[in-house]
Formats: structure tokens, C-alpha cells, sequence
């Protein structure tokens, strides 16, 4: 099958390597990194006693993506197995014993095994799966005893909508499917009559979205693929719980005695993806009897714009782990709107089975309420914040007194700050609860991340939550990255970590805190790329023009020697980011010691051709006092950030100041094109899936909630194609053509080029076939990696000027 792409170039061609199909090929050091054999994911078991280890397929032929797929409602759906279409899947899996080391091989596997969705028992004693095939979606369960998987289904099930979950130790919840797929309504040549929308005085702010339902046979065919029947399997034993529905979320009762079902109801929105449809939320006996209705929801295309703004509808329904069946809601108190002023925003609530009591307020937030981890009667964690104004906190809460008391309130920017996420592990209605220490005044708080001026440390604390005194349990050792995965046991301090170094893959290891014997290896991974042998890695510290300060993650060639090679050409790539404080914004982010993992969409691999990398370079965006937002002043800033860069690169040494080029994905390449534009520091751009016009973002985009309507003219000077007509440098624009990302609209990079184009400019335009927001498929993402290695060589590396001295071949 012969796959197309469209390009268009107004510059002279240079010769590239290509494949039989007219795909373009990277240099082959290239290709070997990003075709490597991953090393296999690991999930461990809820007791610390087994690791499931999986190898999952990589990058399938773009062939495999052209497959027939359904764009409605927000979804993406293969309509030849009731499954969502683009998926990786698990290729082979097996165990390994964590106290023995041994592995053990999983016998009665399909074949070939296109797995996902793996999920532990409550016991820890099976493993469940999802297999999926061309035509169906089948169900297996591996007995731990036997190490044997078997497949426990008899009708096929449908996934469009959610999986599966265990109901106990011994019986599983799913949904069926109801029809073969061969029965999908068929698409007349004679529309049933015009698409209409019509709206009738109420206003529905809605971002962009795309995939949404546009006829009335896209209705038919969402209500066909969506639509199930809910099954309870013990034993192999298939049995129908209520009646077919469009079942959007089933929630099971700790006590398993009853289920919260929310089902999505007529009409369907046009504006709005299938979660935001109308829905009823019910709860029923296990055999699917309705015992009590507990919401009508409304479709969400009226939910007010803005940051922290909420439909006036109780949200965030669920179980309270921690009792047998007691549901939790919350509902606003200020009509959704933040802006209000009200003392409490949000107030939770709570009903106990048999649910025909009055329903009890459990506590109000000043702020959104966000959500809780529940515990025992005496202790729950509460979570509130303001995105807006990028406040969170953590609140005590107890049952038995009703006291909600703050205990940690920080900017959501402030990573130095941030004390971890609570410790959880089943309780004996097999629910993740809080693990408290100290008879019950103390929890753990994981920080995986660990930011500090020193770089990132993760670290484990023990927090009393009636002193408010954090004490640290373990941290990272300096001039390493290591993070704690999983508390096998918190009062021994039984830890499984994660570590790994520059040089050194990530790795699994045992340790014990109280007996202070040495640390064991769990897995031995190897380093798949020897391309990366002595490239080097720092974490550059620097300044720009107002003092704030930045960090990005410098690579530079094997072998390089600045004193004696002289300056390279360099690729710099950044993603803005929005702070109220610039004191957060100048706090160091990452870890020069962690391990180079690539991805398809990374700059790193163009080490290996002679270039510097500067990846993640810093690009805050400040507010510059407390009545202004972050966005007031966009441009200047970012030209600050980049010239900070460009500067410290010249000063090391390392970089041609001639010869940088800047690139981008999303809103990195939003942020590149504007860049060109204001400014002349690069010699060329690469800029993928990104939105360029902000006027076809007009309720909102990324952090910014104010609209086009309220500020016509913030939205204009960001807009980098209101300034095409300033772009000269080359700029290189890649776009998947089946983008289904908020915004980023493929029409943005087609009219993009065309600005560019019309004005006289040099650019270039891939629109890669089949591809969403990120890309997958293996001839596109070895296509994208050699246009820009072929931009870079043209417009970067080979400029014709010539520098004092001239960088080796490396």
C-alpha cells in the first residue's frame, strides 16, 4: 500500500535517504535509537511479592492507522471490535517472584498477544486482561497458582466506553456487546435531510473540540457502538445485570452489595464530547434494580467558561472507601461561578444505604473542592485549589468531630513546596486508603518528583497531621535520581524504588529502611541505546533580562571539546509555562542525573549528528505584579527567555549564535512561530501540531480563560499568524492530519503556510496521514525525524558561514 504525504517547499530540494513507499529515512544512528526494543513496563502486586513484567509493540506501520476508524463524540472507536482504535498493545508478559527472583513463564496465552488493561485481584492471586483482536474483545484471567491464563468471557466484549473491574476476588464486571459489528447502521446516499443546530438564548462557552458528533447518522452510530449490556462473570458464568444502556461509569460499593451507574441519555450534543451528554446517575442492587435516583444530569454546553467556573449541578460522585456503602458528592454553593463572593465555594455531602435518609453535609471549601483520600472516621486527606490563581491545599478532615482543617497550602507552582501525594493501600473492603504510622497521627507523603534548588531529589516523609510537623523518612542521595514506586511495608519501611543515573538505566530495587541491610536489585535492565555512549548531559543554569532564572537539559556530541572544536550548531526546544509568582518560575525543575529515555518526539536524537541539544529550555511566562495576568505582556517575555538562552549557549562556548534553530510541539510550536516572528535569533524553526490563529480559540486556550471577545487584542498579538507577514526565518511545519487535540485543528498549519507562502517567506508544510496529536505511526515518526534533520542540515548546520574554527564530524 503505497502511503502519501503532503509537503510543499519553497527552497531548493536536497537529497535524502528514502524507503520503497516514498517515506523519508534519518540517518541510521537515528533509526537504531528510535526502532530499539523497549525494556518492559513493570506493575507490581498490592502485598510487594510479584512483579508483572510486559513488552508492548511499538510504532505500527501507518498501514495499521489507515485502518477504518469512528470519529463521533469526543471518541475514537475501531467499528470492527467495539474497541477504541489506536492502541499499543502488550506483546508478551511474565512474572517474577520478588522475595525469590525467579521469572516465571504465563502458560495458555492467545497467540499473538495484543493485551491491555491489566488489573491485579483483590487478593493479589489473579491477574486480569483484556485481548484484543481484529474482530472482538476477549477476557483472561491468569491464576497466579498455576500460572496458567484461561479466557473467562463468552460474548465479546465492548470497551468503547470502559473495560472491565473486578467485582471480588472471584468475579469480574464488564459490559457486552449487544450486536455484531456487521450490524452498524449503514451511512444512505440520501441524507435523512441538513445537519441543524439552533440555539435559543442560552450561551455555551465551549472550547474547540473535535471528533464531535455532526449528523443525524453519527448519532445512530454513537448510540450503536456505545450502547451495552452490563455482565457480572463468576466462575465463567455470564450474568445480565439490568437493561442495555449507554453505561458512561460503574461504580461498585465497598460492602459490593450495590452499584452507582451513570448512564448518558438523549439528546446528544453536537458541541460537546460524550461525556458532557446528558446523564441520569442511579444506584442499583447488584442484579441491576434501580434503589434510588441521585442525579438528572444536563448537558454540559452551557458549563460557564473561565478557570474554576462549574456547571450548577452536584459533581465528583463516588463511594467513601472507608464505609461500606455511603455515597460522596459535591455541589457549589456559589452558582459555579468562582467570581461570587461567598465565605465556602463548595460543600460536600454524603447518603448512607439504604439511602432513604436526608443527605448530610460532611464540609465546605473556600475553593473548588477537588476531591479526598478517604481513611478511618478520624482521618481523610481533602484536597481543594484554584487553577486560577494556582492555589492548592490539603486539608485534615474527620468524621467523628466534622473538623476540616488546612494543613498545606501552596502554590501549585511552587514544586520546592510541594510535600508529596498521601500513601494509600487496601483496606479490607479491598479500597486504597491512607497508611497511617504513629497510631494513626501520622501519614506518608511520596514525592516522586522532589524539587529542590539542588535539582530533583524524590523523597518519602512521615507528616503528623495534628502537629503539622513533616519529618523525611528518605531522600534521594545527591548526584543520583531515585524514587520511591511503591510502601510494600510502612512500618518496617519496606520500599521498592526506581533508580537509575545519566549513564545507568532505570532500574527496580528492594529496600529496607530498619534494617539497613543493602539495597537488592529487582530487574537489570540495559541502556537499549549505545548511540548515547559519552554524550554528555548538565542541567545549564542561567538568567534572563529581568533576573529570573532558567535551567534547560545541555547534550552535546561524543567526544566534543569546545576549546578545541569551537561552537556548534544548535537545536533548542521549549513548551511555555504560566506562573502568578516568579519566584516559582525561577525554581529548578528536572534532574541532570536521570537517564535519557526517547521518545519519537524528542530533539536529543540529533546529538549523534554534530549538533547541541538544549531540551527543555525554560520559557516562563510571568505575571508581573498581582493585576495582571501572565499572558498581559507574552510576547516580551518570551523574547527574554530565548535570548537568555541564545546568550548563555555563546558564553559556555558550545553554540554558534548564527547557527540555533528553536522548535516546538503544540504549544511549543505556537511559542516557536512566535518567535520567528519578534524576533531574528534563530536561523530556523520547526514547529508540529500547533495552533497559530487564536481567534479560532476564542473561548480559552491553555491557562488563558479569558475570550477573544473580552480581550480582541491579547488574542491578536499572540496569534503568531497575525504576524506572518514578519516571518522570514524557515520554519518547518508538521501537522497530523487527523489531529483530535483541543485546538489544534489541522486547518491551523494549512493556513499557517499559506500566510507564510503569501507573504513571500520560506517554510515548509508535512501534513503526515493518519496521525493525531501525537504521532505513532513508524513511516511517519521516521519520516518527521528525518524533515527536520533535513531542515536543520540546510537552514542550520550548513549556512555557508564559517566560524573561527570549524566544528569536527563527530
Amino acid at each position: 500500500m503505497k502511503k502519501l504525504f503532503f509537503c510543499f517547499l519553497f527552497a531548493t530540494q536536497i537529497a535524502f535517504a528514502q524507503d520503497n513507499t516514498g517515506y523519508k529515512l534519518p540517518p541510521k544512528e537515528i533509526q537504531d535509537m528510535l526502532l530499539a526494543k523497549p525494556t518492559p513496563a513493570v506493575r507490581f502486586d498490592n502485598k510487594g511479592e510479584w512483579m508483572l513484567l510486559t513488552e508492548t509493540s511499538m510504532y505500527p506501520s501507518v498501514e495499521e492507522l489507515a485502518k477504518p476508524e469512528l470519529k463521533i463524540a469526543g471518541l475514537r472507536i475501531n467499528p470492527a471490535n467495539y474497541a477504541p482504535s489506536r492502541q499499543n498493545y502488550v506483546t508478551n508478559i511474565y512474572l517474577k517472584n520478588i522475595k525469590t527472583g525467579k521469572e516465571h513463564k504465563i502458560t495458555g496465552l492467545p497467540s499473538p498477544l495484543s493485551a491491555s488493561s491489566f488489573s491485579w485481584s483483590p487478593n493479589d492471586k489473579k491477574i486480569a486482561f483484556l485481548q484484543v483482536t481484529r474482530d472482538r474483545v476477549d477476557l483472561y484471567v491468569i491464576e497466579l497458582a498455576t500460572m496458567k491464563a484461561q479466557k473467562v468471557n463468552k460474548t465479546a466484549l465492548n470497551v468503547v466506553y470502559g473495560d472491565y473491574s473486578w467485582f471480588d476476588e472471584n468475579s469480574l464486571l464488564y459490559r457486552t456487546a449487544l450486536k455484531p459489528t456487521s450490524a452498524a447502521p449503514t451511512k444512505p446516499l440520501l441524507p435523512a435531510g441538513p445537519a441543524t443546530q439552533e440555539v435559543a438564548g442560552k450561551a455555551s462557552p465551549r472550547p474547540t473540540y473535535q471528533d464531535m458528533i455532526k449528523t443525524p447518522h453519527d448519532e445512530q452510530l454513537f448510540e450503536f457502538y456505545a450502547t451495552t449490556q452490563l455482565v457480572r462473570n463468576v466462575g465463567g458464568v455470564e450474568t445480565k445485570i439490568g437493561k442495555p444502556a449507554i453505561y458512561a461509569n460503574i461504580q461498585i460499593s465497598p460492602d459490593r452489595k450495590y452499584l452507582m451507574v451513570r448512564t448518558l441519555e438523549k439528546p446528544f450534543s453536537y458541541l460537546v464530547p460524550a461525556s458532557g451528554f446528558p446523564s441520569v446517575i442511579v444506584v442499583t442492587d447488584i442484579a441491576g434494580k434501580v434503589i434510588k435516583t441521585v442525579a438528572k444530569l444536563p448537558s454540559s454546553e452551557t458549563a460557564p467558561s473561565g478557570n474554576d467556573n462549574v456547571q450548577n449541578v452536584p459533581r465528583s460522585f463516588e463511594w467513601r472507601d472507608d464505609e461500606p456503602a455511603t455515597l460522596v458528592w459535591c455541589e457549589p454553593l456559589d452558582g459555579g461561578l468562582i467570581k461570587t463572593d461567598v465565605e465556602y465555594h463548595d460543600a460536600v455531602y454524603a447518603q448512607a444505604a439504604p439511602f432513604t435518609e436526608k443527605p448530610r453535609e460532611l464540609f465546605k471549601t473556600k475553593m473548588r473542592y477537588r476531591g479526598t483520600t478517604w481513611g478511618t472516621a478520624a482521618l481523610a486527606i481533602v484536597d481543594e485549589g484554584l487553577r486560577g490563581k494556582q492555589i492548592t491545599q490539603m486539608n485534615r478532615y474527620s468524621s467523628i468531630t466534622g473538623d476540616l482543617e488546612a494543613l498545606i497550602t501552596r502554590n501549585t507552582t511552587n514544586a520546592y513546596a510541594n510535600p508529596g501525594s498521601p500513601v494509600t493501600s487496601l483496606n479490607s473492603y479491598g479500597r486504597s486508603v491512607l497508611v497511617t504510622i504513629d497510631n494513626g497521627n501520622k501519614i506518608l507523603l511520596n514525592n516522586t518528583t522532589g524539587s529542590s534548588p539542588k535539582g530533583d531529589l524524590p523523597f518519602l516523609l512521615s507528616y503528623d497531621v495534628h502537629t503539622k510537623k513533616a519529618d523525611t523518612l528518605w531522600r534521594c542521595p545527591e548526584g543520583s535520581f531515585e524514587m520511591v514506586t511503591k510502601v510494600v511495608d510502612p512500618n518496617r519501611l519496606t520500599l521498592v524504588t526506581r533508580r537509575e543515573s545519566e549513564k545507568d538505566m532505570p532500574n527496580y530495587w528492594l529496600k529496607d529502611l530498619k534494617a539497613r541491610i543493602a539495597d537488592r536489585p529487582l530487574t537489570q535492565f540495559a541502556s537499549p541505546y549505545p548511540q548515547l555512549d559519552e554524550v554528555s548531559k548538565q542541567k545549564i543554569k542561567y538568567k534572563r533580562a529581568d533576573g529570573v532564572d532558567l535551567t534547560g537539559d545541555l547534550y552535546l556530541p561524543k567526544g566534543y571539546d569546545p576549546k578545541r572544536d569551537g561552537p556548534l550548531p544548535v537545536i533548542m526546544w521549549a513548551y511555555p509555562a504560566e506562573y502568578n509568582s516568579a519566584s516559582d518560575a525561577a525554581q529548578i525543575r528536572g534532574s541532570e542525573h536521570r537517564f535519557t529515555l526517547l521518545s519519537w518526539g524528542t530533539p536529543v536524537y540529533y546529538v549523534t549528528q554534530g549538533y547541541a541539544v538544549l531540551n527543555n529550555a525554560e520559557m516562563p511566562i510571568v505575571a508581573t505584579d498581582k493585576d495582571r495576568k501572565p499572558n498581559d505582556n507574552f510576547i516580551d517575555q518570551l523574547k527574554m527567555n530565548a535570548e537568555a538562552a541564545v546568550n548563555i549557549l555563546k558564553e559556555m562556548g558550545v553554540g554558534d549564535p548564527d547557527r540555533i534553530a528553536v522548535g516546538g510541539h503544540s504549544y511549543g510550536a505556537f511559542m516557536t512561530a512566535n518567535l520567528l516572528a519578534h524576533t531574528n535569533l534563530f536561523k530556523a524553526g520547526i514547529a508540529r501540531s500547533g495552533a497559530y490563529n487564536r481567534t479560532l480559540t476564542p473561548f480559552g486556550f491553555q491557562n488563558e480563560d479569558r475570550t477573544y471577545w473580552q480581550d480582541p487584542k491579547l488574542y491578536n498579538d499572540m496569534s503568531p499568524f497575525m504576524h506572518a507577514d514578519k516571518i522570514k526565518t524557515p520554519l518547518l511545519l508538521l501537522h497530523g492530519d487527523a489531529d483530535n487535540n483541543t485546538g489544534t485543528y489541522p486547518i491551523q498549519s494549512e493556513r499557517m503556510f499559506n500566510a507564510i507562502k503569501g507573504h513571500g517567506g520560506t517554510a515548509k508544510y508535512v501534513s503526515l496521514p493518519y496521525e493525531s496529536h501525537g504521532y505513532a505511526g513508524r513511516e511517519n515518526v521516521l519520516h518527521t525525524l528525518a524533515e527536520q534533520f533535513e531542515w536543520l542540515e540546510k537552514f542550520v548546520k550548513n549556512t555557508g558561514k564559517e566560524t573561527e574554527k570549524k566544528p569536527k564530524a563527530f
